[in-house]
């Protein structure tokens, strides 16, 4: 399986330099050699033609594949073969070195990696010359997430148990608890993948849902699970979950963009009327009072009148 965002990027740095050696290689062929799935290495060959010595025309990595075999169509972009120095326009200097100095100060990050991170900072401002100077007047700050993201990265690279202070929208509630991280993963939103430790079973963590976070000296120790499938999407509801019905008007037609659901018929006036599954349909009672005007949950009728009575409260506490 894929580890942490640093291992991936070794991964693919390598990955380079394999494919450019074995033109047409099967695919099986190089997960087996990378020991990856076959949708993780897909996945590298999605993000390998966003990269190159430029942006511009011709030098970012032209990879794709058939699904059974990898080809790479111009592999001198990478300026191995040329013998040509790498030369910086002044955008991309300023974008690096910015980029660099913020990822330099974020909380958690190991002490070799961040050192590595100066020298080759102080490199770039050596070669970009007066370019650099346009760098020092910007700066990036990371929200928190960043620092969280920093700790989990670190926390799975030293295989380190970490406790977090956790918000659960659906319970509306600050949990504390102990787990092992196993992977970090991106839909839309970043998230870790752990075991918890308070539950005893494989857990989904937002990360800017953490309130708190701390690594522990305790070691961590998942048990081996296979990591989940993320091909249909982050909330991938069963078919025995119980059945919701919203109906939305204009609005409101970003929730069938946002949440799986089972069908959505075009409503008079712009509307939908969204049929969705859920193992918890409680949770969309914050669903109802976020839509307002704009939707309401038609069944199941228990939960409808939830979700009412949930609004007359909102509304009375807001009369307060």
């Amino acid at each position: 399986m894929a580890g942490n965002a640093i291992d991936q990027t070794r991964r693919m740095l390598s990955l380079v330099t394999y494919l450019r050696e074995r033109p047409g290689a099967r695919v099986a062929d190089v997960a087996r050699a990378f020991g990856i799935t076959e949708d993780e290495l897909i996945g590298d060959l999605d993000v390998l033609p966003m990269c190159g010595t430029s942006f511009r025309g011709g030098d970012l990595l032209d990879i794709d594949t058939d699904g059974d075999r990898i080809w790479w169509h111009n592999p001198d972009a990478s300026g191995t073969s040329t013998g040509e120095p790498l030369r910086l326009a002044a955008d991309e200097a300023t974008a690096l070195l910015v980029a660099a100095r913020a990822v330099a100060t974020l909380p958690g990050l190991r002490e070799g990696d961040r050192n590595a991170l100066v020298r080759a900072t102080a490199k770039i401002e050596a070669a970009a010359g007066e370019t650099a100077g346009a760098s020092s007047r910007l700066s990036v700050t990371f929200e928190s997430e960043g620092g969280v993201f920093a700790d989990v990265d670190r926390a799975i690279a030293e295989r380190r148990r970490l406790w977090v202070r956790y918000y659960s929208p659906a319970r509306d509630e600050l949990t504390e608890r102990e787990v092992d991280p196993v992977r970090l993963f991106a839909v839309g939103h970043t998230y870790m993948e752990a075991w918890c430790r308070l539950s005893e079973a494989r857990r989904t963590f937002r990360l800017d849902r953490v309130a708190e976070i701390r690594l522990l000296d305790e070691p961590a120790d998942p048990p081996p699970v296979e990591p989940r499938d993320l091909s249909a999407g982050l909330v991938q509801p069963a078919a025995e979950d119980p059945e919701v019905v919203v109906e939305v008007g204009p609005g409101g037609r970003w929730v069938a963009e946002y949440y799986p659901h089972d069908s959505a018929e075009e409503l008079p006036g712009g509307g939908l009327r969204i049929t969705l599954r859920t193992p918890d349909p409680a949770s969309l009672r914050r669903l109802a009072l976020r839509l307002g005007r704009d939707g309401r949950i038609v069944s199941p009728p228990e939960l409808a009148a939830s979700a009412r009575e949930a609004a007359r409260e909102a509304l009375a506490a807001y009369g307060e």
